[in-house]
């Protein structure tokens, strides 16, 4: 049976998304397939994808054939140089941990040649926007927003505590100033009855004195018109 490893496409118009997978090379396009590899998304800059590399090894080394597109795939995360390091062990060339090294400092330099394509890429495109809409658009990730918005939300629930406890602090000082102030108002008015009290004392026994005083007057007049009888 002559087994191939191709692309099946899914997503939806205009927006491809594709399955890495091993079928029969007589099966349709998008019919059953005997083992999934990976994805590929052709949407993304740069392109993403996921394989497992040492699946599609194993199919290589089976013999199975990659259409043109897969091949490309393979060759871009080092399946078919591992396949060639391979080749060399069985002729002798170098052992096994060799290649392995090898196949190591391949793979890192390739990593790091990704990671400057895609920093490259993302200042590309931060240029764009500041040119079109004036502003920079985030490129934090998503995990990275909600640590800073997480922050921001506990910052402001620690104002928040802040400012009641200088209220409650602010409203305690102002119940023990009216406390303070009503005392006083109290001592005062007591302080003012107090020497109200003796003044009207004291006028109350001069016009009882005035009262009195009058009487032997009263009782002469009496006396003198007894006499003129």
């Amino acid at each position: 049976m002559s087994v191939k490893i191709r692309l099946q496409r899914r997503g939806r118009k205009k927006a491809p998304f594709y399955h890495i997978v091993v079928a029969d090379a007589r099966a349709p396009r998008d019919g059953r397939f005997i083992e999934k590899l990976g994805t590929y998304n052709p949407m993304t800059k740069p392109a993403s994808i996921d394989l497992d590399r040492d699946k599609a090894l194993d199919w290589l080394m089976k013999g199975a054939q990659p259409t043109d597109t897969a091949k490309a795939i393979l060759r871009y995360k080092g399946v078919l140089h591992k396949k060639h390091l391979l080749r060399g062990v069985k002729k002798g060339a170098f052992t096994q941990e060799q290649a392995e090294e090898m196949f190591t400092k391949w793979l890192s330099g390739k990593e790091s040649q990704i990671a400057k394509h895609v920093e490259k890429e993302t200042e590309v495109q931060r240029t764009f926007h500041e040119k079109v809409f004036g502003i920079v658009k985030s490129t934090k990730p998503k995990a990275a927003e909600a640590a800073a918005e997480a922050e921001e939300a506990q910052e402001v629930a620690e104002v928040a505590e802040e400012t009641v406890e200088t209220a409650a602090a602010v409203i305690a000082e102002e119940a023990v100033a009216e406390e303070a102030v009503e005392a006083a108002s109290e001592v005062a008015e007591e302080s003012v009855a107090a020497a109200e009290a003796p003044e009207e004392t004291s006028a109350e026994n001069e016009e009882a004195a005035a009262s009195e005083t009058p009487a032997p007057e009263a009782e002469a007049q009496e006396e003198s018109t007894k006499d003129e009888e």
